[in-house]
C-alpha cells in the first residue's frame, strides 16, 4: 500500500502486512496489559507475625487472669502485630512472545492509517528548542494532539513540546503500545517510517 507524504504531492510505499492488516483486539490488550505490567515496581511488603520483632514469651498464663488467652505479642490482632496476609515483593512482568508483540504494533499501526489518524511527514525538526517552532509545524499538519515519532532523538524537538499537554516526542526504539493508543494522532517521519517498517518485519 501506498502512503501519503503530509503537506507533499509524494507517496511513500509501504508492506500490507504491517500496515494494512486486521486489527486484532485482543492481541493488542494483552501486549498492552504486559507493558503496564511490566512498569509496576512490585516492591510492596508487609510483615507477618513471624517477621515481627518479639512475641517470643506468653503475655501472660492461660488460665485465671480473667482476661482472653494470648500466646504471642506478634500476633495479628495485636497492635503493632504482624499481618495477616502480609504483602510480598513480587514481579508483574508478563511474557510476551516477541512475534505476537510486532504483530500487536502492526495492528495498531494499521488501525491508525484506516482512521486517518496516521501522519507520515518528510521531517519534524526544529531549528531551537522553541515551543512555538512545535506549534507551527503541528499547525501546518492541523494537528493539536499527536505522539511525534523520529528516528532519532531530537534534543531540540524534545524541549520544543515538553511543554505541550497533549504532545509528545518518541524515537523508534521507545515507541510503546499505550502511547499508540493514546495519542488522537501519530506523527511519523519518513526516516522513522522506514526503521519501524525493517523493526516489525
Amino acid at each position: 500500500m501506498k502512503l501519503s507524504i503530509a503537506n507533499k504531492n509524494t507517496t511513500v510505499t509501504v508492506s500490507d502486512e504491517i500496515f494494512a492488516r486486521e486489527y486484532n483486539e485482543p492481541l493488542v490488550h494483552q501486549a498492552v496489559t504486559a507493558y503496564l505490567a511490566g512498569g509496576r515496581a512490585g516492591t510492596k511488603a508487609n510483615k507477618s507475625r513471624s517477621d515481627v520483632r518479639g512475641g517470643g514469651a506468653k503475655p501472660w498464663r492461660q488460665k485465671g487472669t480473667g482476661r482472653a488467652r494470648a500466646g504471642t505479642l506478634s500476633s495479628p490482632i495485636w497492635r503493632s502485630g504482624g499481618v495477616t496476609f502480609a504483602a510480598r515483593p513480587r514481579n508483574y512482568k508478563q511474557k510476551l512472545n516477541k512475534k505476537m508483540v510486532r504483530a500487536a504494533y502492526a495492528s495498531m499501526f494499521s488501525e491508525l492509517s484506516r482512521q486517518g489518524r496516521l501522519h507520515v511527514v518528510e521531517d519534524f525538526t526544529v531549528t531551537e528548542p522553541k515551543t512555538k517552532q512545535a506549534l507551527e509545524n503541528l499547525k501546518k499538519l492541523s494537528l493539536s494532539s499527536a505522539l511525534i515519532i523520529t528516528e532519532e532523538a531530537d534534543k531540540n524537538l524534545y524541549l520544543s513540546v515538553r511543554n505541550l499537554p497533549h504532545v509528545d516526542v518518541t524515537e523508534v526504539g521507545g515507541i510503546d503500545p499505550v502511547s499508540l493508543l493514546k495519542y488522537k494522532n501519530v506523527v511519523v517521519t519518513k526516516d522513522a517510517l522506514e526503521a519501524i517498517e525493517e523493526w516489525l518485519q
